[in-house]
């Protein structure tokens, strides 16, 4: 269910851009009008995401998934009622908002059934959903939009979150390890629910790594979202469906690439190797590796290299999305992560407000539609490039533990006497059974 709701999740995404060119014709939008609708999406997306991250400890994974779903439906309402620059941009602010919350939350409801050792490929099915989204989304969507015109791939939409709520109503429920039920003595290896000082946790080098690189890997989603359709028709010259069948091609490359990344990083944990390498290198190097193929392709003249660089630019950024949350959630307390997961996911996906209304500014302002979209791409780069490195540099959950754990122990605590007084603390430091 959590899969089919991420799934949901990015067709629901992916349809603005995939009708972005009968949008623009009928409605008469202009570039940068159309990348501001696109950029409307994420005017509440973040602020949802947070302020649902900080009331998930205290409602239900099934009401919360429940409620985001039944909005999506609503969302699709008002350009079905009037097509119209109003009613377009109040659907894309509302979708957002119910949107904002969607990786982040799913992925705490994820993390109730499974260890934290054994939550790398269960991360990437997730996360996969949303590859998946886009594979089915592309030619489904836009084989609606060509028989019976771009209103009706909204109302198929509308209609199919409706479904997925009524049956998540029915089936969808908290697993072992939710953080409610941590105290159980029949629960083992959880993390330990003690609670820490927000600002300390968020500081970390590792939760901040693991927000750049879903900062740069979003830059490019959201880049990719808004704008990827409408270039690979205008400019590369294809087809509605041959556009359609490259984005989609780029998300079977993006969940081939998670069911094969995820569980060789659940490996390598087994194995000991530390998570800084197995985890936390690789999500950094996957965005620099995209940000360069992203910095290229619209160099190369030849049209296969450059639709092979596009599928690594807009693909391969596919495995910081599960890793980003495997790092954070290695220095969280169980009791706050959530809260965490939201304030991580609400900063990492910021990029949302900024690249579709960038990139359509550059379209318009200089010399021709082609200059504009090389500036947005480089523009992708230089902030991937920047992004992945910084998370190479600063993710390290073994350091960050063992930089929390003398704060976790109590307020005297010290690396000094940490060592010496382990024994004396450790009876008085176990819940109750």
């Amino acid at each position: 269910m959590i899969v089919a709701f991420m799934v949901v999740n990015y067709a629901d995404k992916s349809v603005l851009g995939l009708a972005a060119v009968p949008v623009m014709d009928e409605l008469h939008i202009s570039n940068s009008t159309y990348g501001l609708i696109s950029s409307s999406f994420y005017f509440l997306f973040s602020l949802s995401g947070l302020a649902v991250g900080f009331v998930s400890s205290r409602v239900s994974s099934r009401a919360l998934l429940f409620a985001m779903t039944l909005l999506w439906a609503v969302a699709q309402v008002p350009v079905l009622v009037v097509a119209a620059l109003p009613t377009l941009i109040a659907g894309r602010v509302l979708l957002g908002a119910a949107e904002g919350p969607a990786a982040s939350m799913s992925m705490h409801a994820l993390y109730k059934w499974f260890p934290p050792e054994r939550r790398g490929l269960p991360s990437a099915l997730q996360i996969g959903g949303a590859a998946l989204g886009t594979l089915i989304a592309a030619p489904v969507v836009t084989w609606l939009i060509s028989s019976f015109g771009w209103r009706s791939a909204f109302a198929a939409l509308a209609v199919t979150s409706a479904v997925w709520s009524a049956v998540w109503w029915r089936v969808g429920h908290d697993g072992p390890y939710a953080p409610e039920r941590e105290l159980r003595a029949d629960v083992k290896d959880v993390p330990s629910v003690a609670r820490l000082p927000l600002r300390r946790l968020l500081l970390t080098g590792t939760v901040l790594g693991s927000i750049a690189s879903a900062f740069g890997a979003s830059w490019a989603l959201s880049l990719s979202h808004a704008w990827l359709p409408a270039y690979l028709r205008t400019q590369l010259g294809m087809s509605a469906e041959s556009a359609a069948t490259t984005i989609s091609a780029i998300s079977a490359f993006s969940l081939v690439l998670l069911l094969t990344v995820s569980p060789f990083v659940d490996a390598l944990k087994r194995r000991g190797v530390p998570s800084r390498w197995s985890s936390g290198a690789l999500q950094g190097a996957a965005v620099c590796v995209a940000g360069t193929a992203m910095a290229a392709f619209p160099f190369v003249g030849a049209t296969a290299p450059r639709v092979l660089l596009i599928g690594l630019a807009f693909g391969g950024t596919a495995v910081a999305f599960p890793l980003h949350y495997m790092t954070t959630a290695e220095v969280i307390p169980t009791a706050q992560r959530g809260a965490v997961f939201g304030i991580v996911a609400a900063t990492g996906t910021l990029p949302g407000l900024i690249a579709p209304a960038l990139t359509g500014h550059f379209i318009d302002a200089l010399d021709s539609p082609a200059a504009g979209y090389t500036t947005a791409f480089f523009v992708t780069a230089a902030v991937m490039l920047c992004a992945g490195a910084f998370a190479i540099t600063a993710i390290r959950p073994e350091r960050d533990v063992r930089r929390l754990r003398p704060t976790a122990e109590g307020p005297l605590a010290s690396p000094r006497t940490d060592r010496a007084s382990a024994s004396a603390r450790k009876p008085a430091s176990k819940p109750p059974t």
